[in-house]
């Protein structure tokens, strides 16, 4: 909830604040035609990234999927891009990495269910909800190109999302890179029963009571609230100028909302977290933030022995690709291009480079 209270400490300081079914709609566009109308309810919110844009209609709503040239690259794993769960959460945080993998290989970008482009009407936002959503989208990619086990790339909260999916249905996914990751942070070790999350119902009725919430969440979204919170997930004063107007855009959706209040209390977070990742036998790369408000990794020594983990702390914030592109993905290549999943010297720790 660290926006929530970012926004709570301006007020107070006085600061101004500026199973699963898949179905295609018959619904493609390009980028500069993308003004997407209904089915999906964010109606007027222009494309995050490049490629056309397919609206799959899923178990659990319509979901809105960007895909590059899906023909170019057909030997090589499609690799699916799922950004973080925030206010204002979208595809747009993933954009330099597609718009770089995209002259590789296929890559495929999803706004998660309340998010960007996809449905965000009122229901429960949850672990089990966002989950199902990368099975649908999974499986309706491996459809697409004859083959199983792509490869995937989470930040933050959607790191746990992967991760379950992963378990769940492990020959899906090849291999599952994860930046900046939650369900690492703090002494606290999170082995709660199988799909148990972090809601505090209270909080969502104090969040959620009608004569506020709406109100609420516009203060949590206004243009100067959302540079506040990217500046403290970069630790730096710069930030991508072209995220945060995609960020205030997508704020202005109906029922954008909805998921962000879940999220916030806690609804969205996975209470069995540790013993989730313990559970993931695939290859693991995790990119370690070494600047901002997400540097906390003292929980990864729960993986200790796990040789098919990867901890490389990467100089930036949580988002460290927007800010040296090539350093980044020339470490994420390696773990892509299968060098040999690295064993720590220490066994009490798994590695970090």
């Amino acid at each position: 909830a660290q926006l929530l209270l970012a926004q709570f400490s301006i007020l107070k300081d006085g600061g101004k604040l500026g199973g699963i079914t898949v179905s295609v709609v018959g619904i493609r566009f390009r980028r500069q035609c993308c003004m997407c109308s209904a089915p999906v309810n964010a109606h007027h919110l222009l494309a995050a990234v490049s490629g056309e844009i397919e609206v799959l209609s899923t178990s659990v709503g319509l979901i809105r999927l960007y895909c590059s040239d899906q023909f170019n690259f057909p030997s090589t794993p499609p690799l699916l891009l799922v950004h973080s769960v925030n206010a204002v959460g979208s595809a747009a945080e993933v954009e330099p990495l597609f718009e770089h993998y995209s002259q590789s290989r296929c890559v495929y970008a999803i706004d998660l269910p309340g998010f960007g482009g996809s449905d965000r009407s009122e229901k429960i936002f949850d672990p089990r909800l966002m989950t199902d959503a990368l099975h649908a989208v999974i499986s309706h990619i491996s459809g697409k190109h004859a083959m199983s086990g792509l490869d995937v790339l989470a930040l933050s909260l959607s790191a746990e999302f992967a991760a379950r999916a992963c378990v769940e249905k492990p020959d899906s996914i090849r291999r599952l890179a994860m930046v900046s990751p939650t369900g690492f942070q703090g002494k606290r070790d999170f082995q709660g029963p199988e799909g148990s999350t972090r809601f505090v119902p209270w909080l969502y009725r104090l969040l959620t009571w009608p004569a506020w919430s709406k109100t609420l969440f516009r203060l949590l979204t206004r243009p100067g609230v959302i540079r506040y919170f990217l500046k403290g997930m970069q630790g730096s004063e710069e930030v991508s100028e072209a995220l945060w107007k995609y960020g205030v855009h997508t704020a202005q959706q109906p029922d954008a909302h909805h998921a962000p209040l879940h999220f916030l209390s806690g609804r969205l977070f996975s209470a069995d977290v540790n013993s989730l990742y313990a559970a993931v036998n695939k290859p693991v790369w995790v990119s370690m933030a070494t600047n901002g408000n997400f540097t906390d990794y003292r929980r990864r020594t729960s993986l200790a022995g796990s040789s098919n983990w990867q901890f490389h702390s990467m100089e930036g914030g949580a988002l460290p690709y927007f800010e040296d592109l090539h350093a980044f993905t020339k470490k994420l290549d390696q773990f892509f291009l299968s060098t040999p999943v690295l064993v720590s010297s220490d066994p009490g720790i798994p590695p970090n480079l």
